[in-house]
């Protein structure tokens, strides 16, 4: 029998939350309702699910604390997260994408919309079937392995950061508009807005270390990953 993706609620709203699992269930998705962060870190430490649908605000601490925090952790730093919130200025959306969600929906949404986005995310997730190593300079990337490494040490990259560094070194000294990273990384999922490359650009920076530098932002037009790029002095890499 194929196992459902289980998917954690966590909205402390009763109403929507059963709304939100019902449409879950009728959608083939193995739901489970918790109301607050306590509720959701105990089903977290019995059962990892495969996805978590966060609310902003929550009794105690917020949606956007508790990302942060499963980030952090080894166990939960590669769930999908999406940041379910009423809060729609950019500003807010960039804070939740900040603080580790890998996606965001505004409240009021369509069920459609959301089980769209739930699919994408879950797609992003499954690890593609793919043998190839590439190399750029003394950086490495292992797509069998799942490894990456600079100077000869290993370093840790979460998923999605993964597929951009691999679509990157295969691309190496191109320069990739934002679109065409939406494109190629995330596929058809329209709902994606540009500046989440900036967000996951960021991410991936954070990952490399002294290798941040490779990846070079073009004014004006996009990202590169260049060698010519980590051996500029004081070259900036600020998204």
């Amino acid at each position: 029998m194929r196992k459902l993706p289980r998917v954690l609620v966590v909205e402390d709203e009763p109403s929507i939350a059963e709304l939100i699992a019902v449409n879950l269930r009728h959608n083939g998705l193995a739901p489970t309702i918790v109301f607050d962060g306590a509720g959701a870190q105990r089903e977290i430490d019995a059962v990892l699910p495969d996805l978590i649908l966060l609310d902003w605000m929550l009794p105690g601490e917020s949606g956007a604390v508790l990302a942060r925090q499963w980030r952090k952790h080894e166990r939960t730093k590669g769930v999908p997260i999406i940041m379910i919130t009423a809060r729609s200025d950019e500003s807010d959306k960039v804070q939740g994408l900040d603080a580790g969600a890998d996606d965001y929906i505004t409240k009021p949404f369509s069920t459609q919309e959301l089980l769209a986005r739930i699919r994408a995310v879950l797609r992003r997730r499954a690890p593609e079937v793919v043998s190839d190593s590439v190399q750029v300079g003394e950086l490495s990337l292992d797509a069998a392995t799942y490894r990456v490494s600079f100077r000869g040490q290993e370093l840790k990259v979460g998923p999605t950061e993964f597929k951009l560094l691999h679509y990157l070194m295969k691309h190496a000294e191109r320069v990739h508009t934002r679109a065409m990273l939406l494109d190629k990384i995330w596929g058809d999922h329209v709902f994606i807005e540009e500046r989440t490359v900036d967000v996951h650009i960021k991410r991936l920076r954070e990952s490399l270390g002294d290798a941040a530098a490779l990846i070079e932002t073009v004014r004006g037009a996009g990202y590169r990953l260049s060698v010519q790029a980590l051996e500029a002095p004081n070259k900036p890499t600020g998204a």
